[in-house]
C-alpha cells in the first residue's frame, strides 16, 4: 500500500516513530513529510532524532507542491498526520491547503481517501472541539492520541502503541499482534 505520513508541531513524536517502523517492517511504501515545527519537536522528544528506516521517502520542506501526493492524479491508499496540532486540524478542516501537508490533506479529502489526524491535545477549547467536528464532518477519521491501558502495558512504547494500532486499523493495515479488548481473559480470571 501507499502512504503519506506527515507530521506537525504537536508534542508526540514517540507516536510518529512507532507507526513510521510499522509501516516500514510492513513492507509500503511511505512518503514522510515533516513541517518546520515537527522537526524541532522531533529534537526535543526523540533522543537520537527520527530514525527513518530504508526505502522511506522523506521529502524536505512544507513549501512544495512538486510532490506525488498533491494531485488527485497519483493514487495513495491513506494519509495519517501524527502528531496533528490543533492548528493543523482547524487548517485542514477549512481547506487552507497553503503547505504541502495541507494541500495533500485536502486532496485526500477531495478524493475520498482516508486521512487520519491524531491531534494530542490537553483539554480542547470551544475552538478545538468545533474544530474537531468540522474535520469529521469534511471526512477526516480523528484518532486522538489517548493510550487504552486495559492490556496493561509495560513500556512507554506499549503505551504509545495502542494508538499507533488504532492509526494502523483506520489506514486499512492489519497488526496482528495489537491487543484486542476482551480477546484474551485477564489475568486472575
Amino acid at each position: 500500500m501507499r502512504f503519506v505520513l506527515a507530521a506537525t508541531g504537536a508534542s508526540g513524536a514517540i507516536y510518529l516513530q512507532r507507526l513510521l517502523d510499522r509501516l516500514a517492517a510492513g513492507g509500503h511504501e511511505v512518503h514522510l513529510l515533516l513541517s518546520k515545527y515537527a522537526r524541532v519537536v522531533v529534537a526535543e522528544e526523540l533522543p537520537g532524532g527520527l530514525r527513518v528506516p530504508p526505502g522511506i521517502k522523506e521529502w524536505r520542506g512544507d513549501a512544495s507542491m512538486h510532490v506525488p501526493f498533491a494531485s488527485g492524479s497519483a493514487r495513495f491508499d491513506g494519509m495519517a498526520v501524527v502528531p496533528c496540532s490543533m492548528g493543523t486540524l482547524a487548517r485542514i478542516a477549512h481547506g487552507t491547503s497553503e503547505t504541502t501537508i495541507l494541500r495533500a490533506a485536502d486532496v485526500f479529502l477531495k478524493e475520498r481517501r482516508r486521512l487520519v489526524l491524531v491531534p494530542r491535545e490537553s483539554p480542547f477549547s470551544l475552538i478545538h472541539a468545533r474544530n474537531l467536528v468540522a474535520a469529521l464532518e469534511v471526512g477526516a477519521i480523528v484518532v486522538p492520541a489517548m493510550p487504552a491501558f486495559y492490556h496493561r502495558p509495560q513500556t512507554v512504547e506499549e503505551v504509545a502503541d495502542t494508538v499507533v494500532f488504532r492509526v494502523l486499523d483506520h489506514l486499512g493495515v492489519p497488526a496482528e499482534d495489537a491487543p484486542k479488548w476482551q480477546e484474551a481473559p485477564a489475568a486472575g480470571e
